[in-house]
């Protein structure tokens, strides 16, 4: 799970320590936990399918123009190579505690989990849908077994962490055949119409292999497609596409240089003022 820098103007309450930790299997994050008691937003892209169970307060996502709000006892299923807009709120009347836990289902444990269930796959024409669900019984049984795994998180083998990922699949199919079969269907997003993708993600720092998977396409597959819809190579049109996102806050608002810079989706104020400057004959801190 890669973390977004997060746009300027979102307001962040005082930091206070908080407790975040996490467990992996092979240095690959498998199961993280979050606790705090401070209003916390920002951006981050999955890199694995991520299931989300809220134990306290509540997680408001947002992907694109879709709002999805988390509360306590409520999880949701993300699929991988997406980006993800986060607004977490501790619950009011237990101290402000927010608390979650979070799980990354790679591939190779849900392959693993078919053959040792030996599952047969439903057939699913449609796409998989994003859906807030409770958390039963059972499950909830199963997130409590793993909180004493954080206390000291380098003795924990990570040959137990896979069996531990295994039984909370074996658990949804115990409680919820269809978000377990929904999960077993997260291999390669349905392709996407490619101008979608890149209007709605030009502006993050991803590489063409991630623009590529987020289209539904393979790297040769996007490129080709690519070029067929706007005549240009991706590298050029999202440097370009991001000047024209800062020459429009230049107009539009009074922020700062570098400000604008990250908004655009350069990580550079420098390089943006000079490939700025090539593009439209002055620097961008002599505002027209």
């Amino acid at each position: 799970m890669k973390h977004l820098k997060a746009p300027t103007g979102l307001a962040q309450l005082p930091t206070i320590p908080f407790k975040n930790k996490s467990l992996k299997i092979n240095d690959s994050l498998a199961i993280a936990s979050s606790e705090h008691t401070f209003h916390s937003t920002g951006s981050m892209y999955l890199e694995e399918h991520m299931l989300l169970f809220v134990l306290d307060g509540v997680n408001t996502l947002t992907h694109g123009r879709k709002i999805y709000v988390v509360r306590k006892n409520e999880m949701i299923l993300l699929r991988k190579a997406t980006i993800w807009q986060y607004d977490k709120e501790g619950n009011n009347k237990n101290n402000n505690v927010y608390d979650s836990m979070m799980f990354f289902l790679k591939d190779e444990f849900l392959k693993d989990f078919v053959k040792m269930a030996n599952i047969k796959i439903a057939q699913i024409n449609e796409p998989v849908t994003t859906i807030i669900k409770p958390i039963g019984e059972y499950l909830l049984a199963y997130i409590n077994s793993l909180k004493p795994y954080f206390k000291n998180t380098e003795s924990i083998d990570s040959g137990l962490l896979r069996l531990k990922t295994m039984e909370l699949l074996y658990d949804l199919a115990l409680t919820d055949d269809n978000l377990l079969q929904q999960i077993l269907q997260l291999k390669q997003p349905p392709k996407t119409d490619i101008t979608s993708v890149m209007e709605q993600n030009y502006m993050n720092h991803l590489s063409l292999s991630e623009f590529a998977y987020l289209s539904g396409r393979s790297l040769s597959s996007f490129k080709r497609d690519f070029m067929s819809v706007y005549n240009a190579p991706p590298s050029l049109w999202i440097r370009n596409r991001r000047l024209e996102k800062g020459k429009e806050l230049l107009i539009s608002t009074s922020l700062s240089i570098t400000d604008i810079c990250h908004l655009a989706g350069f990580e550079n104020a420098t390089h943006f003022s000079r490939i700025f400057k090539e593009k439209y004959g002055y620097s961008p801190s002599k505002r027209k």
